[in-house]
């Protein structure tokens, strides 16, 4: 009798869902996800911000907290004029992070696992923070991939690498959040079909040595809200980043 297989990538694929019109319109597990994360996010604000009490509850405390915390990044990081880009840098945060984590319930698809999502997510930023740095500083932004202090015979083979590295931002921010996202699902579903495959094959014995896979499992669960909040941070911090340099050209 054949045991159980280990399928780790199976957890990434793509469903239709929502009856017959989730079909019809091609409404996938991943689209039913990111809706889920963006509902959820309103929810928590609205409740967090419906009385503003002076000494907050824990929900008032959380979205204060997040608030607070993308705020300061936006200031340090950008300057005083982060402030005019803070609601779509809190966006970006919130909803990554809560994808992130949401991904690591049962029944819930990891959209952020998925290329497709994160590539969309760069591009936006990408296409954004270059908008930005054409709108303030007009075609003088062109002059951002021009090393200020090189010799004049250098500029022919640094342009073309400053561009080069321009260009791949947005591949390099969605490859991070995706390969992050997708090795810790891998792992976590491999671990887990140690434990089956142990007890399967080996009976009592093997309910004892699943024993290791299960406590790795758990430091996986541990490593993974980690990981979903620091590729969360990072990604907002890059956003960040590029737009300072769109902002200050340096």
């Amino acid at each position: 009798m054949a045991g159980p297989t280990i399928d780790a990538l199976g957890q990434f694929s793509l469903t239709t869902g929502l009856g017959p019109l989730g079909r019809a319109v091609n409404f996938t597990n991943s689209n039913e996800a990111m809706l889920a994360a963006a509902v959820i996010i309103m929810v928590v604000f609205a409740l967090g911000l419906r009385t503003r009490a002076l000494v907050p509850g824990r929900v008032q405390s959380l979205v204060e907290l997040l608030y607070e915390f993308v705020h300061n990044m936006c200031v340090d990081t950008i300057g005083e004029e982060g402030l005019r880009f803070f609601p779509l840098v809190f966006t970006i945060f919130s909803f990554i992070l809560l994808g992130n984590l949401l991904g690591l319930f049962p029944y819930f698809f990891a959209f952020t696992s998925h290329i497709a999502v994160t590539l969309a997510l760069a591009m936006f930023v990408f296409v954004f923070s270059t908008g930005v740095g054409f709108y303030t500083h007009g075609f003088r932004f062109l002059k951002f991939f021009v090393p200020a202090g090189v010799p004049l015979w250098l500029l022919p083979l640094l342009v073309p690498i400053e561009i080069i590295s321009y260009l791949s931002r947005p591949v390099s921010l969605s490859v991070r959040l995706f390969a992050n996202m997708t090795a810790g699902h891998v792992m976590w579903e491999v671990f887990a079909g140690f434990m089956l495959l142990l007890t399967a094959s080996f009976g009592i014995f093997g309910a004892f040595a699943s024993v290791l896979p299960l406590g790795l499992n758990v430091a996986l669960v541990a490593l993974e809200l980690l990981v979903a909040g620091l590729q969360a941070y990072v990604f907002a911090i890059l956003t960040c980043l590029y737009l300072h340099d769109a902002v200050n050209m340096h």
